[in-house]
């Protein structure tokens, strides 16, 4: 078994903070702290969240692109759920040249002068078999949040969410990663956790799935040790013989049985491979951010941390893990 590094960072736009969190202005090499603080984690899987693509905000950096760099990943994925620039408390206005829904771009599209974007990042020194990327549409209303420099709660509309999947190519044989930000609104960030529990159900496991969920304590590998697996046994060329067989029987001189549904199988078993506090930065007094697995034994997961980082309001939440 290889000994590896996992982790996850919300970013927060690679914004730097000062030891007291009251964020800092950009370096003239906007993407130097980004990348300062991904090298520091010496990671071999590392999922990103809040992260810009052709931002004002932050330079103009491809961050995702700095941080596979950073870390020397032989591969990474970007999945922009928004097209536009960050409106200050009323949320994104939309890029018109932009594209529509989901886009994922990779080491190839480097340079290549998009329109702004934001969204989450997979990054891996390991070979990767396969990628899938999906977009989770916002809840239909925000929630009254604290907003940095004003008072009380600020009434703030929840946005576009994105995740990405690989199956990577472990010492032992494949197993899947997902890199997932979540809404911060209560069930609303339940079901995409959920959502994703199935629309994973057909990669190999072990199963690793990493991000900020916007949920605490038990509840994300409760979420997950609920979803339907939705495993076929079957392939589906036989399951279309079985049918057409069906179709061309002549009839039956016994009465048709009753067809019974047999249970959908649960996945149980997941477990968080790290509990520890990772937000805010300065001061950690609360845990958003996840590493949950399944099929992983326990005695190969190693130590975890969240060590402080020069960018973002999160801290990163690293485990080593024997795959």
């Amino acid at each position: 078994m290889s000994q590896l590094r996992i982790a996850t960072f919300n970013l927060l736009h690679g914004q730097p903070l000062a030891p007291d969190g009251a964020p800092r202005p950009y370096p003239a090499d906007a993407g130097a702290p980004l990348a300062e603080a991904v090298a520091a984690l010496d990671v071999d899987v590392l999922a990103l969240q809040e992260v810009d693509r052709h931002q004002v905000r932050s330079g103009g950096t491809d961050q995702a692109a700095v941080a596979g760099a950073a870390m020397g990943a032989g591969d990474w994925r970007f999945a922009a759920a928004l097209h536009g620039r960050p409106a200050p408390v009323a949320g994104w206005v939309p890029e018109p040249s932009g594209p529509n829904g989901l886009r994922v771009y990779g080491p190839g599209e480097v340079g290549d002068g998009a329109p702004p974007s934001y969204g989450t990042a997979l990054l891996t020194r390991l070979p990767v078999r396969h990628w899938r990327a999906r977009r989770f549409a916002p809840a239909p209303f925000g929630l009254p949040l604290r907003v940095a420099g004003r008072r009380g709660l600020t009434p703030v509309p929840d946005e576009p969410r994105a995740a990405l999947a690989a199956v990577l190519e472990g010492g032992r044989g494949p197993f899947t990663v997902v890199a997932a930000h979540l809404s911060f609104v209560p069930g609303w960030n339940m079901a995409q956790l959920a959502g994703i529990r199935r629309w994973i159900a057909d990669l190999p496991q072990p199963y690793l799935v990493l991000g900020d969920f916007n949920l605490i304590g038990a509840v994300p590998r409760t979420v997950l040790g609920g979803a339907t697996a939705l495993e076929r046994t079957a392939p589906r060329a036989r399951v279309r013989e079985l049918r057409a067989a069906r179709r061309v029987r002549p009839a039956l001189a016994e009465p048709r049985r009753r067809r019974v549904r047999e249970p959908r199988a649960r996945l149980q078993g997941w477990y968080d491979l790290a509990r520890t506090p990772t937000y805010p930065s300065h001061r950690p007094a609360v845990q958003f951010d996840h590493v949950l697995a399944v099929g992983v034994p326990r005695a190969a997961v190693g130590p975890a941390a969240a060590p402080r980082a020069v960018v973002s309001d999160h801290r990163p939440l690293v485990v080593r893990v024997s795959l």
